[in-house]
């Protein structure tokens, strides 16, 4: 059984009160995957966005492992915000249980609250930022100098 205060754990809930997460935590769908599954898959559509409660999933881009993710992360939500196809693959490593929030959902939160709606994209908003800040720094990491003469 899930409880809401493990919602608190993942950062789209910063700065929310328990009573909001409590009315979230409803529209939820828990869903089990065994390990070597693809949750989600690169080029194809997705709605929703994963919570992971246990387990660990690759995040692979053309057969590359990208980045792995564990217990209190989230993922698929840039297509949620823009609606286009899946820009990496998402594959279970070991079983790995999520929940999820569709995006009919956040439409429902939208509907019925506007301020944890602003709350929860305000978050989404600051975790890409902080992921593109990372791969960002990555990128400058591997790259080389550029020759200004």
């Amino acid at each position: 059984m899930i409880n809401s205060k493990l919602l608190s754990n993942y950062t789209l809930f910063d700065g929310l009160e328990q009573a909001q997460i409590d009315k979230i935590l409803p529209l939820m769908e828990q869903e089990v995957y065994d390990a070597g599954t693809e949750i989600i898959v690169e080029g194809e559509r997705n709605d929703k966005i994963f919570f992971i409660v246990d387990g660990k999933v690759a995040v692979i881009k053309d057969r590359v492992i990208l980045d792995k993710l564990g217990e209190g992360i989230f993922f698929g939500e840039m297509e949620v915000l823009d609606i286009s196809p899946v820009e990496a693959t998402i594959k279970t490593i070991s079983t790995t249980r999520v929940l999820t929030l569709s995006i009919d959902a956040l439409g429902e939160i939208f509907e019925n609250d506007l301020h944890t709606y602003s709350f929860i994209i305000m978050n989404l908003a600051r975790d890409i930022s902080r992921r593109l800040r990372r791969l960002n720094s990555i990128v400058a990491r591997e790259s080389p100098p550029m020759d200004w003469n």
